[in-house]
């Protein structure tokens, strides 16, 4: 009876160690693929401010002198944006 509970037990052992081995793994990609995102929207962040900088000639502006700038020019953008850009509409 003995040697049949030790096995069980061993048994319950080496599932736990698995059961916490896909836990890491589970964590460790869902960190990985948040890493992912991160790196992607900053390097989209990047991308937008250069052209930012490129087409506005901001070059020299604070950032908060871009704001205001931008704060001027939004409106006017945002009515006049063709309907294949703006956010709701189905790609």
């Amino acid at each position: 009876m003995t040697t049949q509970m030790q096995k069980l037990l061993d048994q319950q052992k080496r599932l736990e160690a698995k059961i916490e081995r896909q836990d890491f793994k589970l964590r460790q990609n869902k960190y990985y693929e948040n890493q992912r995102a991160r790196k992607a929207r900053t390097r989209r962040l990047i991308q937008k401010g250069a052209l930012l900088e490129t087409y506005f000639q901001a070059e020299h502006l604070s950032v908060d002198e871009t704001e205001e700038l931008l704060k001027i020019f939004a409106d006017y953008v945002n009515a006049k944006k063709p309907d294949k850009l703006k956010k709701d509409q189905p790609s």
